[in-house]
């Protein structure tokens, strides 16, 4: 990780865990990927892509933020699922989630990020901030994406108030 962690980040390389996880692609094919994660969460993590493998929920990728050089906006326009990285929360001077590697972010193109403003990241996310359920990879409340996640005590944020992060989930629910 040569992008997405340097010293000062709230935890150490140490802390942190390398996976392998087997996810659909949108053209309906096996493929694998990779995120980082606390290594108090990967197991649960594991169980969850599981989960979602066995549901062929459709994920378009699933590769480090670092080959988008930690940059995150880039990762999201991409259409890539990721994890670790650490950054401050949007917005913020506080860190993300992701910092802790408690986080991961899930096809963000077809679940953007609203903002109370209606600002929608990444920009491209746009058409699907109406939430039209027949989209291939769109996380819904009750589907399997919520439900894996659920079952590991993991938030979701497209149940927030103030403004929806569909792609967002986190141990912490923020």
């Amino acid at each position: 990780m040569t992008a997405s962690w340097r010293p000062g980040c709230p935890v150490g390389l140490d802390d942190l865990r390398l996976l392998t996880v087997t996810h659909v692609g949108f053209d309906g094919r096996r493929r694998d990927g990779e995120l980082v994660v606390h290594a108090d969460q990967s197991d649960r993590i594991v169980s969850v892509f599981r989960a979602i493998y066995a549901a062929r929920f459709p994920i378009e990728q699933v590769r480090l933020v670092d080959e988008f050089g930690g940059d995150d906006d880039r990762s999201m326009e991409a259409n890539n699922t990721s994890a670790f990285n650490c950054r401050r929360a949007a917005g913020s001077t506080s860190w993300s989630e992701h910092a802790f590697g408690r986080a991961i972010d899930i096809n963000p193109v077809q679940n953007p990020f609203v903002r109370r403003s209606g600002e929608v990241l990444p920009p491209n996310g746009g058409p699907h901030a109406t939430r039209d359920p027949a989209t291939a990879g769109l996380i819904s409340a009750g589907g399997p994406v919520t439900d894996a996640f659920r079952s590991i005590s993991w938030g979701w944020g497209g149940t927030w108030s103030s403004g929806k992060d569909y792609q967002h989930f986190s141990a912490s629910g923020r």
